[in-house]
């Protein structure tokens, strides 16, 4: 991820001058669920963004981690919390589909995009589609040529069944055609990230932003971006487009608050994500 992007793309923010106290809002720490476990790309923008809003709204801006099912867990437990502003859910992508595979599977719906109300969008970012430093693959076109000849034989690892970056993953598999690999789900990103360093998965889908580190450091090689075009992260890397498939996919990562959150407090927090980006910006400008 381009750190001089951080935080860009903040949605629906309301124009609104210096962040002050309405009805005493807030008035003790503020709870961040983050639906996925460290590492992901949830953990990796959301923990600064804590950071930075601390000293705007004077008080502690607290993650707590409630991983699980692909971010459902921390979604479920952020649903029924108490619509004061004290609680607030980092999720992604994932969290638009909840409903629709609860009915797939004949299931009572146990969260949907009606009970949350979207704060800011932080980062939305291509995934890539890596494999480890083990595989013998340098392209696109070796990767899918091998499996191809050995179905089920190639191991991806994902964050979770139905989740983020379980999806780019399925629409490869389909945009290729007849492509058939094995699913490794794990409990999010940053475990799944964690499986194909250790080999027991040999490729996945994750955001610039969770795998650019690895990839820097030699221990994941890109193949192929997902963006509509090239990542400027990653200028070598080509998309799925280029490459004569008709892909694209993000993976965002965004703020929310559960419905029925006051109005007022709703405009403080909004106000305070947007005034904590303009503060990383300007000490980005200055490095």
């Amino acid at each position: 991820m381009d750190r001089r992007n951080f935080l860009t793309g903040t949605a629906a923010l309301v124009a609104a001058g210096p962040v002050h106290a309405q009805e005493n809002f807030p008035s003790h720490a503020i709870t961040i669920i983050n639906a996925f476990p460290p590492g992901g790309a949830n953990d990796i923008v959301t923990r600064p963004l804590a950071s930075a809003m601390e000293p705007i709204l004077k008080q502690p801006v607290v993650i707590e981690t409630k991983a699980g099912a692909a971010g459902q867990v921390g979604a479920q437990v952020a649903a029924s919390a108490k619509p004061d502003g004290y609680t607030l859910l980092s999720h992604n992508t994932g969290i638009s589909g909840y409903a629709e595979v609860d009915k797939m599977f004949g299931r009572p719906v146990k969260t949907s995009r009606a009970d949350f109300i979207p704060l800011a969008r932080l980062i939305a970012d291509p995934c890539v589609l890596l494999v480890n430093d083990q595989q013998p693959y340098k392209t696109l076109k070796d990767f899918v040529d091998d499996a191809r000849k050995r179905p089920d034989a190639i191991v991806y690892s994902s964050g979770g069944l139905y989740g983020a970056t379980h999806l780019p993953m399925a629409m490869l598999e389909k945009a290729v055609g007849g492509l058939k690999l094995r699913h490794l789900p794990t409990n999010g990103g940053g475990p799944a990230i964690t499986a194909i360093l250790g080999n027991n998965a040999q490729a996945t889908a994750q955001s610039v932003s969770a795998s650019l580190t690895h990839i820097k450091a030699g221990k994941l090689r890109p193949l192929a971006s997902f963006g509509a075009k090239r990542s400027k992260a990653l200028p070598d890397v080509p998309t799925l487009k280029e490459l004569g498939y008709d892909v694209e996919y993000y993976l965002w990562v965004g703020i929310f608050a559960p419905t029925g959150t006051p109005a007022n407090v709703t405009k403080v927090i909004r106000a305070a994500i947007d005034s904590s980006r303009a503060a990383h910006e300007r000490r980005m400008r200055n490095t």
